[in-house]
């Protein structure tokens, strides 16, 4: 490593200390500017099929835009027909030449899952790219048709779901990944799969959200391990503190006074494209991001999962999705 590199790197983890410089724009600046991602545009994508989840504003259309940008093939899920449309549109009027497939499924519904993998099936040849971007933070405990909080189902059994059902298309690709996005707020919870199948009561919308952006992280680790994802690179990521529609209704509190501090869209959602499309991402299997680079994924003692809880975890998936993952052989 030369002595510039290690300079960067050191700023870099004295930034990450800091919490408030490394989440906000502060954070995505400096890095931009220390590792030099102006000099090395991401990879082409024109070869490349890119499927998001909760693609119809925030982080999951800029995400589409840049990917799109890229040359990318998409195909846009949303759970509401008009947004999923106008997601389409606004990339089309961006990038004229883009590819853009809809496909309208509220991930609340597992059967909207399954069916929106066999309209996959129909429309795009392969699948080289599942950015698992949906998200719910509700303040009021809700749930679903399938008798799962809408928490725990939308951001961890849906997704557990739409990968293993997507499973063949992903290992018929000569590189294909799967990107979680997670939350810096993950940080603060234990991974729980009780809290996770009853909420404690009085509900608390923020630590469903935290619980269940946790379980994605160590999901993201037990896919890389587990023998039906071989072939296949698994990252979750954590795009800082964004100004997104979602932060805007479900944190108003904290959006009021974070604003001039948080990171645009866009900027949240660079390391999901660098996931993508970078060569450097395919060297990685399991990693949590932030920035383009990888991070611990514990920092307090006391949250660390109890023994035996990850794979608590990938049994509950089991049981509540239906589905087990098989492996090629199988």
């Amino acid at each position: 490593m030369s002595s510039a590199s290690r300079a960067a790197a050191i700023a870099d983890e004295a930034l990450e200390l800091t919490v408030v410089g490394s989440f906000s724009r502060i954070g995505f600046a400096a890095r931009r500017a220390l590792f030099g991602w102006d000099s090395t545009p991401l990879p082409d994508l024109h070869d490349r099929t890119v499927v998001i989840t909760g693609a119809t504003g925030g982080l999951g259309l800029a995400a589409a835009h840049l990917v799109a940008q890229r040359g990318a093939q998409l195909c846009l899920i949303g759970r509401d027909a008009v947004r999923t449309d106008s997601a389409r549109k606004s990339v089309l009027d961006a990038t004229p030449d883009a590819r853009v497939q809809t496909i309208v499924a509220d991930l609340a519904s597992l059967d909207a899952v399954r069916a929106a993998v066999a309209r996959l099936d129909r429309w795009v040849p392969g699948v080289d790219v599942v950015i698992h971007n949906a998200g719910a933070l509700v303040h009021q405990r809700c749930t679903t048709v399938d008798d799962l909080e809408l928490t725990a189902q939308v951001h961890v059994v849906a997704p557990f779901l739409l990968t293993t059902l997507l499973l063949p298309r992903l290992r018929a690709s000569a590189d294909a990944r799967v990107i979680f996005v997670s939350s810096g707020g993950m940080y603060a919870r234990r991974l729980d799969v009780d809290a996770l199948e009853h909420p404690p009561e009085p509900f608390d919308g923020v630590h469903a959200y935290a619980d269940a952006k946790r379980a994605q992280v160590a999901l993201t680790d037990l896919w890389a391990r587990h023998p039906a994802g071989r072939g296949i690179s698994f990252h979750a990521m954590h795009p800082g503190w964004a100004d997104t529609p979602g932060v805007q209704e479900s944190l108003p509190g904290f959006q009021r006074v974070m604003h001039p501090l948080l990171r645009s869209p866009e900027q949240g959602a660079d390391t999901m494209a660098w996931l993508a499309a970078a060569p450097e991402a395919r060297a990685s299997n399991g990693a949590f991001w932030l920035d383009r680079r990888p991070r611990a994924t514990t920092v307090f003692p006391w949250t660390r999962p109890p023994e035996g809880e990850a794979e608590r975890l990938w049994n509950w998936c089991v049981a509540r999705s239906g589905a087990a993952p098989e492996t090629e052989a199988s």
